[in-house]
């Protein structure tokens, strides 16, 4: 099953339990952020909100609802792909990997019984779509309020201004043709233009380079709402030249419907609740941008960024205008970011086969803090996977990784750090190297620059300079285990 619509998936979070409507006004400085995240505090990550008065700056009411923290559960981001648990997705990756294209329709059935329709991971080119039911261009700042009519959340009280902040970023290899689909925070400067956060390491930069070679104007659209699978897979760490729609595809089952913007060559999602076009001119002079409250749980600084402008805004009839909330952890993105490495999982284990599981602790903010269990097979091995995943997409990132047997629960903190402090020895565990890092990380004295750390946390052989037995962990034999949790439930 895919959905249509923003409303679509609203009614699937409402029969099951997991919406919350405000029909209170509320407004969209600050008001809304703070209520979100008392809500996503809560366990579990509290409900989805539906603001359905927000007030805008000049006190009227927006035309459009606000929805946050749709996908800030474990469940809620089942529901939005379909699925009972998203390790069933996880799964069915799993089995495609390993399996060879079909050579017969017994084979394609197989996979069609795995729950590989594999088909509709190719989009189709379609010329109608509601994302078009409104349409407004803007030939000149004077022409309409623009962004201004949209309820952008203003989130934090130092914030710079309003942000949009669940945007998917459109922009497409002016060489090769490939699309990305990307999330950059968008700071909203006027009814025409905001920023364009993307830094340096992200593939929309890199194409931003070579339209500056070039000397040309680069096309970029950003979209809101639609499936709530579009912006789950423009925030998904795909290897790099992998389009994020032939996973948006994969992911619903059914092949995303792309149609042409208005005022540039793009394609979009058709069924998108909003679509707004225009360009960034690489030789235009870099602006400031910020400060934002972070997903770090810090203000990240002013700092120079390009300029989106915008030609046209398109949006259906009953759009939904979707945002989220970041900040000190956990909030929504943690559930995003989570269920990202749960799906990817098996692209992983293609390459390090002797993974067993791997774990982003919220307490790491994504990037930070990486929990890895492993099938220790020879010295050092350990070391051999740290520096393996720092080579890998936006894991180069990762400030410490923690590598430990396969017997510890990855997903239990409280286990990783009892192995921690018992299994290692500072000096001789301990590994450290230079790289990029995180643009958002205030921590390095240089932006973008900074160390790493690896902890070896696994037990020790012989050939890792430890030279005495290692001792057995205390454990009880399990039928006595049995035995006695039958008597602790009389």
């Amino acid at each position: 099953m895919a959905f249509a619509s923003q409303r679509d998936f609203i009614e699937t979070l409402e029969t099951a339990g997991e919406l919350r409507r405000i029909s209170t006004p509320v407004s969209i400085d600050l008001e809304i952020a703070a209520l979100s995240d008392l809500e996503m505090k809560k366990p579990g990550g509290g409900k989805a909100l539906l603001f359905e008065k927000p007030v805008l700056v000049d006190g009227r009411i927006s035309a459009f609802p606000v929805l946050v923290n749709s996908l800030g559960s474990e469940r809620r981001m089942a529901l939005s792909l379909c699925v009972g648990h998203v390790d069933e997705i996880a799964g069915q990756l799993a089995y495609l990997m390993k399996a060879k294209p079909p050579k017969s329709i017994g084979e394609a059935f197989e996979l069609v019984r795995q729950g590989m329709d594999v088909i509709h991971a190719r989009p189709v080119k379609v010329s109608h779509g509601p994302c078009k039911d409104r349409i407004h261009y803007f030939d000149k700042p004077t022409d309409s309020r623009g962004l201004k009519d949209l309820p952008v959340l203003k989130c934090w009280p130092d914030d710079g201004g309003p942000f949009v902040t669940l945007p998917t970023v459109y922009t497409q290899d002016p060489d090769t043709g490939e699309r990305n689909v990307g999330m950059y925070r968008m700071q909203v400067y006027d009814g025409w233009s905001t920023g364009m956060h993307w830094q340096i390491h992200k593939v929309a930069a890199r194409h931003g380079r070579r339209y500056y070679e070039r000397g040309e104007r680069m096309p970029v659209t950003v979209c809101l709402g639609g499936d709530p699978v579009f912006a789950f897979a423009a925030t998904a760490p795909l290897p790099d030249g992998l389009d994020e729609i032939l996973l948006a595809g994969f992911l619903r089952k059914k092949s995303v419907q792309l149609i042409k913007c208005e005022t540039n060559d793009l394609m979009v999602p058709a069924e998108s609740d909003f679509v707004i076009e225009g360009y960034v001119d690489p030789m235009e002079v870099l602006r400031d941008e910020g400060p934002f409250g972070d997903h770090t749980g810090f203000y990240t600084p002013v700092d120079k960024y390009p300029v989106f402008h915008v030609t046209c805004i398109t949006h259906r009839s009953d759009a939904v205008y979707s945002a989220t909330v970041v900040g000190k952890p956990p909030m929504e993105d943690f559930y995003i970011g989570t269920a990202s490495v749960r799906i990817l999982f098996p692209v992983l284990k293609m390459t390090f086969p002797e993974i067993v599981d791997i774990a982003l602790p919220a307490e790491g903010v994504f990037h930070n803090l990486v929990f890895v269990s492993i099938k220790k097979q020879y010295p050092y091995h350990a070391f051999k996977i740290m520096n393996g995943l720092w080579g890998m997409g936006q894991m180069m990132f990762s400030k410490i990784i923690v590598v430990v047997d396969s017997d510890v629960d990855v997903h239990n903190t409280s286990e990783v750090l009892f192995k921690i402090c018992s299994n290692i020895d500072p000096q001789r565990d301990t590994h450290f190297t230079k790289g990029p890092c995180d643009s958002l990380d205030h921590a390095p004295n240089i932006p973008n620059i900074g160390s790493h750390m690896g902890i070896d946390a696994t037990r020790k052989l012989a050939g890792e300079g430890y030279t005495r037995v290692w001792p057995v962990e205390c454990r009880h034999p399990e039928e006595v285990l049995a035995k006695v949790r039958a008597l602790s439930a009389l």
